[in-house]
């Protein structure tokens, strides 16, 4: 009859307990509960030296813990000046590879950003025109404007020099073939 009793006592028991718990408000308990007491009574290191965090860590999934952290709202409490006074900008730049940033840079993008008629404005002309010797760049550049008009000129003269004997040849029909050049080149033509 033993045998018969147990699992009806089980019963008995897993209804009582049922009722129990579905019968007691168990949040209005928990706030009738003073834990200041119980907590002052507990020795937290002992506690977490018992505790086997890398065991409790690995049943946590981050993701699903991140995912239910506003960061906006995080970052809009945190103060950056502190943190930024922290850094060393020396370090950091020690670390910047300069030749990849200008790589990647886009020049033309950043020359089309520039507005050169605005930096022209602050360009002090009087200073640069006192740092040069515009005499001197202007007399360079007359020079060379009148040797090549000089140029110029030598060899139309040379050319009208030339239509000028054909034509008084013509006029005067000479029956002899006048020199190729002046009797005194001739000479020296011959000697060699």
């Amino acid at each position: 009859m033993t045998d018969q009793a147990e699992p009806i006592a089980q019963q008995v028991t897993d209804r009582v307990v049922d009722l129990v718990v579905n019968a007691v408000d168990v949040n209005a308990l928990v706030a009738r509960v003073d834990v200041n007491p119980v907590i002052a009574q507990v020795d937290i290191d002992a506690v977490l030296s018992r505790i086997d965090l890398n065991a409790l860590l690995e049943q946590v999934d981050l993701n699903a813990l991140l995912e239910q952290v506003d960061l906006n709202a995080l970052l809009e409490q945190v103060d950056l000046n502190p943190l930024l006074e922290r850094v060393d900008v020396n370090i950091l730049l020690e670390r910047v590879d300069i030749n990849e940033i200008v790589a990647r840079l886009d020049i033309g993008a950043v020359l089309d950003r520039v507005d050169v008629n605005e930096i022209v404005k602050h360009v002090d002309m009087n200073a640069i025109v006192e740092q040069t010797d515009l005499g001197a760049i202007i007399a360079q550049s007359t020079r060379g404007v009148g040797g090549e008009i000089l140029d110029a000129g030598r060899s139309q003269v040379v050319g009208l020099d030339q239509v000028i004997d054909r034509w008084v040849a013509r006029i005067f029909r000479s029956r002899e073939h006048a020199p190729s050049a002046p009797p005194a080149l001739l000479a020296a033509q011959a000697e060699r």
